[in-house]
């Protein structure tokens, strides 16, 4: 009897698969006989994934029947195929059968997401930049530094406005997704060239996870990649994030036997490359790769000792880095200040505030903050901590390394729940195949005088408490202006539209740095366009008064509905990062 996760509770034991180029000490058990009974476990793992196609399935048919009629049709067909493989789930005799509803159910998810994809592939930002990126590779023109802006005319495609004022209208990802992109949009000549990659990216991923997995696990790639209907989205927007996950994928799975043996061997030369793909495909993968190394370090020096290990993490890291190369020195060599500027864009320009981490302490319930640059800090300060942090417990937390980049995003003035969950099937993918016992002889750090678990505890606080104490830092720091508004114009465009056209602003500057307010109004947690200054000094000195006269964007801003409408008038700043909020009096609705 064992617990193996590919055997289930009760079934016969099975010898785990030697590492790639490990000389094999025992002779393996043979596996289970396929005709037997599946464990309950992974009945229920079939189940919730076959649920989770009904996500999103209802809107996609609504919106088919009014545009493409043909695809109603497919996806009614899939309702009927929901039906029968929850039926087959719960009335299969064998494991061989519920794979094979296991596969039915791979079949569904990614015809929905077909579906989802011919009814909506036109994209957002990320994909409208892509697909010009792509275009621009065609025509032999560089594709950093420079700026699009006719690209985000229409509603569907956002901008990223910045704390100094402006916006980016530039490509600020790796050049993977968008040279892969190429050759489609020499055919297609739109935004669906992204789209195609990005969303064709997830479907492979999400093939490749499921035919890595053990068998009880693969339902649950299906649910995680497709059947919650958020990955797709993702893809269907045109996010290079996408081409990374999938990439990230064959290296994840198993990471613990990479270079087991001493030997790179095949596997691990195709996870080093695939690692260094990913990382030219775009910026989040850089943050994985050091707790990757960290990790596969740990675990071979267990086994071969440290010399070797280090030799073999090299090698591991070296091939990485070479494939990331390969991708990147055409642009490298057509403009390299741009192509460095470019790469390093989303870390580096200062972008307004969003997200649903600490940072809306500062955005949403108080009245602002004149050191938002201290929540960067505590990013890159609990970045730093976790990796110290896996060094010193990796037995524990390798298991959870997959999860443990992402935590430095929550403290970030960019905490955007999409940095989260676009790498949640890597989170399935470590628990699935990277059980802690798999650790358990990974070398870490001897502390001799910090053996008992409240002197760990108290080290591991320790590592994190500095990240903690500069987002406390930026929520408990005051606003550097005191705004006060002297006058709203209130207009009626239409009688169902109500907006404002102009604001009448006093503001003080209460701190001994000069501050350049740049204005912009918000309902919820978006921010409007960036109001006109007509009057009023571009830079507040310190400890300055003046008088600004806003004009609103376009002239017009609508007002939300409802009978108490709320609106607050934000001033922010990108050198030093501060924000300030005031609300926007307005009268009541509908009379006291």
């Amino acid at each position: 009897m064992n617990d193996d996760p590919r055997t289930g509770a009760g079934a016969t034991a099975t010898a785990e698969p030697l590492p790639v180029g490990a000389a094999p000490h025992t002779v393996p058990l043979e596996a289970p006989p396929p005709d037997v009974a599946p464990p309950q476990w992974h009945r229920g793992m079939t189940l919730l994934a076959t649920i989770s196609l009904f996500i999103g399935t209802r809107a996609a048919w609504t919106s088919a029947t009014l545009s493409a009629p043909p695809v109603a049709a497919v996806i009614s067909l899939c309702y009927a195929g929901i039906f029968v493989a929850g039926v087959l789930t719960l009335g299969v005799r064998t494991r061989r059968a519920l794979t094979r509803v296991d596969a039915g159910v791979l079949v569904l998810a990614v015809t929905l997401v077909l579906c989802g994809y011919w009814l909506n592939h036109a994209g957002t930002d990320e994909g409208a930049l892509t697909a010009q990126a792509a275009s621009e590779i065609l025509h032999g023109h560089p594709i950093y530094g420079q700026p699009w802006p006719w690209l985000f005319d229409t509603p569907r495609v956002g901008i990223t406005k910045t704390m100094s004022g402006g916006a980016d209208y530039t490509y600020g990802y790796p050049p993977l997704t968008a040279l892969l992109a190429a050759p489609v949009h020499a055919v297609l000549h739109s935004t669906a060239a992204a789209t195609l990659v990005t969303t064709g990216a997830l479907l492979t991923g999400t093939v490749v996870l499921w035919l890595l997995l053990p068998a009880p696990w693969r339902s649950a790639a299906t649910a995680v990649c497709l059947g919650f209907g958020l990955l797709p989205s993702y893809a269907r927007d045109g996010y290079p994030a996408i081409t990374a996950l999938a990439l990230l994928v064959p290296v994840v799975v198993r990471w613990h036997r990479t270079g087991a043996g001493g030997r790179l061997g095949r596997h691990g030369a195709l996870r080093a490359v695939c690692l260094g793909l990913a990382c030219a495909a775009q910026q989040l993968a850089w943050f994985l790769t050091p707790f990757l190394l960290i990790g596969v370090y740990a675990a071979r020096r267990g086994e071969l000792g440290h010399r070797r290990a280090l030799v073999m993490t090299a090698r591991y890291a070296g091939t990485a880095f070479l494939a990331w190369l390969l991708v990147n020195t055409y642009f490298i060599a057509q403009a390299p200040g741009a192509w460095l500027t470019g790469s390093l864009l989303p870390l580096t320009q200062k972008a307004i505030l969003h997200g649903q981490g600490a940072m809306g302490i500062s955005y949403y319930f108080t009245d602002g903050s004149s050191r938002l640059d201290y929540y960067s800090y505590a990013s890159i300060l609990l970045l730093v901590g976790l990796l110290a942090a896996t060094v010193l417990f990796v037995r524990r937390l390798g298991p959870a390394l997959t999860v443990l980049p992402w935590c430095a995003f929550y403290f970030a003035t960019r905490s955007q729940d999409g940095y989260f969950l676009m790498m949640t099937p890597l989170w399935l993918a470590a628990a699935a195949t990277v059980p802690s016992r798999a650790l358990a002889t990974a070398w870490q750090p001897s502390l001799p005088r910090i053996s008992g678990r409240r002197a760990r505890a108290a080290l591991a606080s320790g590592l994190l408490a500095p990240a903690f104490l500069c987002t406390g830092v930026a929520a408990a720091s005051p606003p550097p202006l005191h705004l006060t508004i002297d006058r709203t114009a209130i207009t009626h465009r239409f009688p169902s539209r109500t907006g404002i056209t102009s604001l009448v602003v006093q503001a003080t500057n209460t701190t001994g740095t000069a501050i350049a307010p740049h204005f912009a109004t918000r309902t919820g947690q978006g921010a409007s366009g960036w109001w006109a200054a007509r009057s009023g000094p571009a830079v507040l000195r310190p400890h300055a008064r003046a008088r600004y006269v806003l004009r609103a964007p376009g002239g017009f801003h609508s007002l939300p509905g409802g009978r108490h409408p709320r609106v607050y008038l934000i001033a922010v700043s990108g050198t030093p990062m501060t924000i300030t909020t005031t609300p926007v009096p307005l009268p009541v609705r509908g009379g006291a």
